[in-house]
C-alpha cells in the first residue's frame, strides 16, 4: 500500500541530512564545515479513518492534515445496538 494521502496527495519526499562540525566564526572558531551528508525520507502522518466514500462507509488512510482541515466526512455513530446487547 503506497504512503500518498488520496484527498491532499501526500507522498514521502526525499532529501539529505548534513552533518556539520566544526565552532561558528561570529563564537571565535574558523566556520563550520559539511563533513557528511546521508539520505532520508520524509514520510506523512497517515491515519486510518472511517469516511464516507461515494455513499459507502470505508476505511481510508488520509493525512492528519486532512482531517484537521475537515476535508473528510466522517459517517453518523452507530444508535442501534447489536442483537446480543438486547
Amino acid at each position: 500500500m503506497a504512503r500518498i494521502c488520496p484527498i491532499t496527495g501526500k507522498r514521502p519526499v526525499k532529501g539529505r541530512r548534513i552533518i556539520r562540525s566544526g565552532k561558528a566564526k561570529k563564537e571565535g572558531g574558523i566556520g563550520t564545515h559539511v563533513v557528511k551528508t546521508t539520505k532520508r525520507r520524509w514520510i506523512p502522518n497517515l491515519q486510518r479513518v472511517k469516511c464516507i466514500v461515494d455513499g459507502e462507509v470505508k476505511y481510508v488512510r488520509v493525512a492528519a492534515s486532512a482531517i484537521k482541515k475537515g476535508l473528510i466526512v466522517k459517517p453518523p455513530k452507530r444508535t442501534w445496538k447489536p442483537k446480543s446487547e438486547r
